[in-house]
């Protein structure tokens, strides 16, 4: 396969084992591009993480997806047909100090039986992964940078870099819940939290377990000590009514880049430079201009294609 760049001798080197990446590199297997994947977390699946806490996986990153664009309704599917995902909800509550509750109606969100990160675990089914905390520069070849933008930043130069919103997801385990929503609540005018979610109705096994996420303005003031937020988190959950009960646990996961600021009018971005290219992806890569999961898939899927095509002539 010869290219602007030369004959690829050296596999593309992906950065990022979250969706995008693990989107990109579906791509690259199915047109015969050798690749590696090199990610600094000890497990794939980005910010669609589900460790295991007290026993369950429990989703501490994204709260949940949805499916507008076609082509991801078909990998959707899939992963449906294969009991990995499930419509859960298109009704989440609204909750909002010194306000009765009320109820929003949108689109149907997808939840999994085993934590998002599932998903991400079966699309590098079979892929090896490099772990690595030491790269501070690219590596030598082809590169697709997969991560948030202020990470990218730190190995490459990133045109008009988005800026990234801080969150820290608290889990809080009980013995028993009786909660003022189903499923889910967007949080309105509070200083604390801004979303909690029933993340045994989410995962579909009914245990007491809510995963609430700081707004942003919380959660800078405990980047370097997440677990200062989970009192703030429980005083919120009391003054909603949500819970009157302490919790049996509680686990507090500090995400410094959780959700893009803003979004690039692009779904990728392809250079050439110094004899390779170099592609960046990721949720913030959105045309559409709504990044979500699903935006993510597609950047991924984007820039795979576009340097597999790049590669080709």
């Amino acid at each position: 396969m010869n290219s602007e760049a030369g004959i690829i001798s050296d596999p593309v080197t992906i950065i990022g084992a979250g969706i995008a990446g693990a989107a990109c590199a579906r791509v690259l297997r199915d047109a015969d591009v050798p690749f590696r994947i090199v990610d600094r977390g000890r497990a794939p699946g980005g910010r669609m993480s589900s460790p295991e806490l007290h026993g369950r996986r429990v989703d501490l990153g994204a709260g949940y997806f949805t499916v507008r664009d076609q082509e991801f309704a078909t990998v959707v599917a899939d992963w449906e047909s294969g009991g990995l995902a499930r419509q859960w909800a298109n009704t989440f509550g609204i909750l909002k100090p010194e306000t009765v509750p009320c109820t929003t109606t949108g689109p149907v969100r997808w939840a999994t039986p085993n934590g998002l990160r599932s998903l991400v675990r079966n699309m590098l089914d079979g892929f090896d992964i490099e772990h690595s905390t030491e790269l501070t520069d690219l590596p030598d070849g082809h590169v697709v940078v997969a991560m948030p933008d202020p990470q990218a930043t730190r190995l490459t130069a990133v045109p008009d870099a988005v800026d990234y919103d801080p969150v820290i997801a608290v889990a809080c385990g009980f013995d028993g819940l009786d909660i003022p929503f189903r499923d889910a609540a967007f949080v309105n005018d509070h200083p604390d939290i801004d979303f909690v979610v029933d993340d045994g109705a989410r995962r579909g096994d009914g245990a007491p377990v809510l995963v609430v996420h700081t707004t942003s303005g919380r959660a800078q003031q405990h980047l370097d000590n997440p677990d200062g937020a989970i009192a703030p988190v429980l005083d919120a959950l009391r003054e909603l009514s949500v819970v009157s009960a302490d919790p049996a646990w509680t686990h507090a996961h500090r995400w410094t880049f959780a959700k893009p600021a803003a979004q690039h009018d692009s779904n990728f971005e392809l250079q050439h430079r110094d004899g390779r290219f170099v592609g960046l992806a990721g949720d913030q890569w959105c045309e559409s201009g709504v990044p979500r999961v699903e935006s993510a898939w597609r950047s991924g899927t984007d820039v795979g294609r576009e340097l597999v095509r790049r590669l080709s002539h």
